[in-house]
This record gives C-alpha cells, structure tokens and sequence, in this order.
C-alpha cells in the first residue's frame, strides 16, 4: 500500500513539473479575481504527516510517541481529507476536514512465557476541523490574500487492544480521547510567478483554547500550477502545532506537531 501512495505522489509530482509546458502556449491565471457574485471551490487532498507528540500527563514524566512517514503509510487504515471555500464579493467561508486512523498489531509474551502470549492493537484516531471566516485583504492580477478568522477543533484518540491469544475472551480494552477548540487568526494567500500559471501557496495562523499553554498554530508553503480555468494543482508541505489539555491542570498536556508533504487538487465553480 505504501508503494502505491507513493507512486501516486510521484506520479502527481511529475503531472506538475510538466504542467507548466503542457499549458505553457495557454497561460491560465491561477490568481482567483474578486467579483459581485458567488465562488465556490472545493479540494480534495492527500496529506501524510509525520507525527510528533509529547504527553506531559501533568505528572514529572513524560511520554513521546513518534510516527514516521513511512509508519503513518503503511500502517493508515482510513482517511478523509477536504476544504472547500465558498466567497460572495470580498466576503467567504472555509473549510477544512482531515481525519485518519492509523492502526498498528503486534504480539509478545508475558514474562517469556509463551504459555500467556499476547495480542495487541494500537490505534490512534485524529480529526482536524478549520472553520473560518474570510475577507479578501488584497487582489490583483498577481497576488490574492484574504484574512480569515475563525476556529479550529482537534481531537485525538488513542485505544490499546490486548487480548490473550489462546483464550481471546480474555481481553482489555483502554481508550483515552483528548480534544481541544481554538480561537484562530490567520491569512491565506497566492501569488503567480512571472505571469505564468504556476503560483506559490502561502498560508499561516495561530490561535489559543485559553489559558497559558493552550496554542496552535498552522503553516504551509509549496508551489502550484493552473490546469484550466477550473481546476489546479498544488504541493506544498504542511504543518500543524498544538497543545490538547488531556486533564484538570495546565500542566496536563498532549504537544503535538504533525508535519508533512500535501498534494491538492482544487475545482472551482
């Protein structure tokens, strides 16, 4: 699975790198043009993280837990990753859905004892939720960038399987969910490259739950490319920092920063 994930970036990477001459006797505006009337976009896209994260617990240990790229790909059992933006004149909303899971098994024994082997499942579920208000700052034939404010929720949990092989109704079960809702700010930009098709995405934020270590903050930048009036092409790479409150204290911590590679396809209407 993880080869064809990666053929597929692959594949995509290289539909990008030829774009630019397919198009190049047609040169597409990738830059959106404010108007009187509605636009709608929607993007579907593949983003594989890798993940880094820090769970303070409140006590005077921490625990780190670290998914590589190539973990995150051989080991993701779903995932569901779209934005959409609708605009009327300056004015808009966007939004941002990512959810996947990530599911890995495994066995040992207990005490060595091969007469009490056990199995074990760990799962980790995250979803990421963008809801924000935008107002375009700024537009010309070569450059777009609307301020946004809005929310941000994130929700993460993890759930450890462990079943005795030899008698399986024998099993436990633990789950510990954590989620957190931001206040957010930030601006969403692009800006064309010498008059071409091609355009550099820029996008940052920041926002707070409340409180002194309640944060998060996003930010991406890459390259991208207009197929058609309708349709272009992006990859960037992507980055999410936040802290989860997991318990009553503020010392009760799960730092997170989840950052990798994003191919996107976006159809305007």
């Amino acid at each position: 699975m993880n080869k064809k994930i990666l053929l597929a970036i692959f594949s995509a990477s290289a539909l990008i790198a030829s774009a630019g001459t397919t198009q190049a006797q047609e040169a597409f505006s990738p830059i959106p043009q404010v108007t009187d009337g509605w636009r709608v976009s929607v993007s579907p896209y593949a983003w594989l993280p890798t993940v880094n994260t820090t769970d303070s617990g409140g006590g005077p240990g921490s625990k780190n837990v670290d998914l590589s790229l190539n973990n995150i790909i051989s080991n993701l059992k779903s995932g569901v990753m779209i934005a959409g933006e609708v605009h009327y004149g300056k004015w808009g909303v966007s939004l941002d859905l990512a959810n996947a899971v990530v599911s890995k098994s495994s066995g040992f024994n207990y005490h060595g004892d091969p007469a009490y082997k056990f199995g074990d499942k760990g799962t980790l579920q995250a979803t990421l939720f963008n809801a924000m208000g935008t107002y375009t700052a700024f537009n010309s034939q070569d450059a777009y960038v609307d301020a946004l404010l809005g929310v941000r929720w994130i929700s993460l949990t993890t759930t450890l399987d462990l079943n005795l092989v030899s008698n399986p109704s024998e099993k436990i079960s633990t789950s510990s969910p954590a989620s957190a809702t931001y206040g957010v700010v930030g601006v969403n930009s692009r800006y064309r490259i010498m008059n071409s098709n091609w355009y550099v995405p820029l996008y940052a934020d920041a926002g707070t739950a409340g409180g002194p270590n309640h944060f998060t903050w996003q930010a991406s930048t890459g390259v991208g490319v207009a197929l058609s009036k309708m349709v272009d092409v992006s990859l960037t790479y992507r980055a999410i920092g936040f802290d989860v409150k997991t318990g009553n204290g503020d010392s009760a911590l799960i730092k997170g920063l989840f950052h990798g590679p994003q191919l996107m396809a976006t159809f305007n209407f």
